[in-house]
């Protein structure tokens, strides 16, 4: 695994695009995000997916999220209605993982049996930059261990899923919760899973 240290306001460009060209070859990264690190892959590459997958020791039918740059972005890989435009634009970047009606273009891999799919713009450069200098987005699902337990000290992560992973952004000892899942393909917000950031703005 190749490692980087980055700085988390302003990060080096040159290690940002060493993890880009390992996305672009259909590699595995570790990365930070505004709540914890994630595993990330392009969400195009199927065996990439699948490496993620068998990584996380996760049946196939689990459901993933990926990440997006910017609101603008979302509506290329989702169907988003005015009232989901507006309450993410209140929030956005921030620590929600946004469920919204599936666009053609995203494999249907990634879908629900409701058709949607879990979308995430962090608040976090590293996360960002990524998304955007790759052109497509990222896939986002935490590090853990086996059991499901969070991982947040990056010499772990490093320690556990080096033999396993091509390269590892690190933006230091992270200190976070989850993402909050906000159900938005509906008439009103359904909050699936209470996490990260405020979500009284949804109810």
């Amino acid at each position: 695994m190749e490692f980087y240290e980055l700085h988390p306001e302003t990060p080096q460009l040159r290690y940002i695009n060493k993890a880009i060209d390992v996305l672009r070859e259909g590699g595995v990264i570790i990365y930070p995000t505004d709540t914890v690190y994630g595993f990330g892959c392009d969400i195009f590459n199927h065996e990439a997916v699948e490496r993620i997958y068998s990584i996380k020791h996760e049946a196939g039918t689990k459901l993933f999220s990926f990440i997006c740059p910017d609101l603008k972005d979302i509506s290329k890989y989702a169907r988003v209605s005015d009232y989901a435009y507006k309450m993410m634009k209140r929030c956005i970047p921030g620590p929600y993982t946004f469920v919204l009606p599936a666009a053609r273009e995203v494999p249907k891999k990634l879908w629900s049996k409701r058709k949607t799919v879990g979308i995430r713009v962090p608040d976090h450069e590293i996360a960002i930059m990524l998304a955007k200098e790759l052109g497509r987005p990222i896939l986002s699902t935490s590090v853990t261990k086996r059991r499901g337990e969070l991982l947040f000290d990056p010499e772990e992560i490093k320690s556990i899923f080096n033999p396993h992973v091509d390269l590892m952004l690190s933006d230091g000892a992270l200190k976070g919760k989850p993402s909050s899942v906000v159900d938005l393909s509906g008439d009103k917000a359904e909050i699936i899973r209470e996490g990260a950031g405020d979500i009284s703005i949804f109810l």
